[in-house]
């Protein structure tokens, strides 16, 4: 049996290798802000959720929009998947508690006795899933839970269960073992077969005073310990290869089981962030994804999820319509809310691509090959270079690994040198980007390298503008328009002599 609530054709692999940029994407993103407000203090979701967000949906479309109708289900019958969830983690956990029967030890015996109450277990559990199967099958449209409620209510009928109940307990030889056997060279015992000791299923007073068969029998002296270590040698021999295969099937009900759970703990974390975002009301949408090679970015109201979820206030959304462009460029004042605008389009982005909703009134984007970010990160004493050649060192990675379907967010790049040299590496950078279309976006200060781009095809090239709001929010609109002469020093000059253009403003004049 196969969940395939992620995948349409596959299992979701919790060990899948991350992307090479893993650590820095969840760095720059915050994204630990998010894989907390999913896990809710559960590591084993927080541990899906973070694999999930970072591998994506296989920059797939359709598997996205799979997920996303999986999704979509969730949110329509929140009680009963979290009772699903809920059912398949006390089946796993009573499995792991019946682990103390390992001192049992290791030979036929005690696995046979240890995987028959397994199996008893996770066969009620089997139970209870397709009963929450059968009366939530109604309630859910998606192919990916249709599919698992027909397969559950297909596969597990009560007559099956019940066969395998009736087997379960025969296994446990309350009334003996029955072992068979042939004769071999020098009289030794060989082709050992384990047979059914009730096949006539006799009751007890047809066994005690029905007719007898004529057998052959001895008995075991009490302190016969050499005879009855013999006969426990010969009954393990017989029962060797039932064991195996009991020990087999509860391995593989608990692998279906593991994976269900798994599965089924994206959308639970998905259910998690979403009730926190709900409760501040907070706008959430499906985005809508499409083609890798298309370049589209079109949303209103977008906003960074993460901030969001730290602070008590709604914080502000931005709205953008951007068809086409390559190269978006945003500038303005500090604490503009430029950083914030680029995060929140980057979580948008690994959030669409992972299959779950959108952090705004409306979304759509491309789906990209790989996220990748390079922020300015704060002086590090560790670091056996300068912070421009540490700049310069990443980026050379980041080349490495671009393709032309990747997008690649800047926040203040290249800013650690003088403007000029600054201004210079940005723009031979993203010219190369431009070339090979790939998307990017750029927040910055460099105002030679942002005016660089200035009348070039608008279709390819954006500016915005951060436009500072006195609402008391702690996030600022986007809103377009051509850069700003502004700079560190130039946004102190203004605080310290408000209205008084710089002195090179003024030789231009």
């Amino acid at each position: 049996m196969k969940a395939f609530l992620m995948h349409a054709d596959r299992d979701f692999d919790l060990k899948a290798a991350l992307p090479w940029n893993a650590d820095s994407l969840v760095q720059d993103l915050e994204l630990d802000t998010l894989f907390d407000a999913m896990a809710e203090e559960d590591e084993f979701l927080r541990e899906v959720a973070r694999v999930a967000l970072l591998t994506g949906g296989g920059n797939d479309v359709d598997t996205i929009r799979y997920r996303q109708a999986a999704l979509q289900d969730c949110l329509r019958n929140r009680q009963a998947v979290r009772q699903i969830y809920g059912s398949v983690v006390g089946t796993i956990k009573g499995r792991q508690s019946r682990g103390g029967l390992m001192w049992l030890g290791n030979y036929p015996g005690a696995i046979l006795s240890r995987s028959v109450e397994l199996l008893e277990a996770q066969v009620a559990g089997l139970r209870e899933l397709r009963h929450l199967a059968e009366a939530n099958a109604g309630r859910f449209r998606s192919p990916a839970f249709t599919r698992l409620f027909e397969m559950l209510q297909r596969e597990l009928t009560d007559e099956y269960l019940q066969t395998v109940e009736g087997h379960l307990k025969e296994l446990k030889f309350r009334d003996g073992v029955l072992v068979s056997a042939e004769f071999g060279k020098g009289l030794k015992a060989r082709e050992y077969v384990l047979r059914n000791a009730l096949a006539e299923h006799r009751n007890w007073l047809q066994r005690l005073f029905g007719p007898k068969e004529e057998a052959y029998t001895f008995n075991l002296h009490p302190r016969d310990e050499a005879g009855a270590r013999a006969l426990g040698e010969l009954r393990d021999r017989g029962i060797n290869i039932a064991a195996n295969a009991v020990a087999q099937s509860a391995e593989h009900i608990l692998s279906f089981l593991a994976m269900l759970r798994t599965e089924l703990a994206f959308y639970v974390g998905c259910l998690n962030a979403h009730d926190h975002l709900e409760a501040k009301q907070e706008p959430i949408s499906m985005p809508d994804p499409s083609r890798p090679e298309d370049r589209l970015y079109r949303f209103e109201g977008l906003y960074d999820v993460c901030l969001s979820l730290r602070t008590e206030k709604r914080v502000v959304g931005n709205d953008l319509a951007a068809d086409g462009t390559l190269l978006i460029i945003v500038t303005g004042a500090n604490t503009g809310g430029k950083s914030t605008f680029l995060r929140s389009l980057g979580l948008a982005q690994v959030m669409m691509q992972a299959g779950m909703f959108a952090p705004a009134k409306s979304f759509a984007a491309n789906i990209c090959d790989a996220v990748v970010t390079h922020f300015k990160r704060e002086e590090d004493t560790a670091m056996n270079s300068g912070k421009f050649d540490e700049e310069l060192n990443r980026m050379d990675d980041i080349v490495d690994h671009l393709t032309s379907n990747s997008v690649v967010l800047f926040n203040e790049s290249f800013a650690a040198t003088n403007e000029r040299e600054g201004s210079e590496i940005a723009g031979m950078i993203v010219e190369s980007l431009l070339r090979h279309r790939i998307k990017s976006l750029f927040v910055t200060h460099l105002y030679e390298f942002a005016h660089s781009f200035v009348g070039r095809d608008q279709k390819l090239v954006e500016f915005l503008r951060a436009e500072r709001r006195e609402d008391g929010t702690r996030t600022f609109r986007i809103i377009p328009g051509e850069p700003l002469r502004t700079s560190y020093g130039e946004d102190l000059y203004g605080r310290f002599f408000p209205g008084e253009p710089l002195e090179e403003d003024k030789d231009a004049a």
